[in-house]
């Protein structure tokens, strides 16, 4: 049986490329590309893949707000994180999002089909380098109030934090949200108030600091 894949990178080359080294292996049929975390989720509710290859930064929504919704409605899917950020910001959020695996984009191509067959066996694969941000972190002191990877926010107030952080207006944001103008004030009001920040250029701030948003 074949593994059926997902790629889900905002640059088109990338995609491509990954796509047409795939293809190759005899066990491995790649069902479809997406432009965005946004596109991810869509695409993996009709295609019903078996891993989502995913990018961390993406526009929109990025990968971690799309691998918490895609992992918390199809359990069975693994998302397996092909990322060029190795900080552990992004690790961390990807992980506790709900993600099987994490994996440098400057890898070979040999480990990340054994990155796939390892995720598909229901093991967690993180790439030697991404082994070591873990490890090292682990042997740190505890985590104090403020770590990177705390946050209480809810998976609609990330994504209206991202939207916000690459400048979208509140109309906009509305509409690729398909909620009202009041709505987004809400979540804006609500983001503010957890995360003790003062208009656009604070949440902006926070946005990047948790690893939200690359702006």
């Amino acid at each position: 049986m074949s593994i059926k894949i997902l790629i889900a990178d905002d640059h088109q080359l990338t995609r491509e490329g990954v796509r047409s080294m795939l293809e190759r292996e005899d066990d491995i049929n790649v069902l479809g590309e997406a432009e965005d975390g946004r596109s991810a989720v869509r695409l993996a509710r009709e295609l019903s893949p078996d891993v989502i290859l995913m990018d961390v930064c993406m526009p929109d929504m990025n990968g971690i707000v799309a691998t918490s919704l895609i992992v918390s409605e199809f359990p069975k899917i693994k998302v397996l994180a092909l990322s060029g950020l190795d900080d552990r910001r992004f690790v961390y959020n990807m992980l506790r999002a709900g993600a099987s695996g994490y994996l440098m984009k400057d890898c070979s191509f040999k480990e990340l089909v054994r990155a796939i067959r390892m995720v598909i066996a229901n093991k967690t694969y993180l790439s030697p380098g991404i082994m070591d941000v873990v490890v090292k972190d682990y042997l740190r002191p505890p985590a104090h109030a403020d770590s990177p990877y705390s946050t209480n926010l809810t998976l609609r107030e990330k994504e209206v934090l991202q939207l916000v952080a690459e400048g979208h207006s509140t109309a906009q944001i509305a509409s690729s949200l398909y909620v009202s103008v009041k709505t987004v004030e809400s979540h804006r009001q609500n983001l503010m108030g957890k995360i003790n920040a003062r208009g656009i250029a604070g949440l902006t701030k926070y946005a990047i600091r948790e690893g939200l948003t690359s702006v």
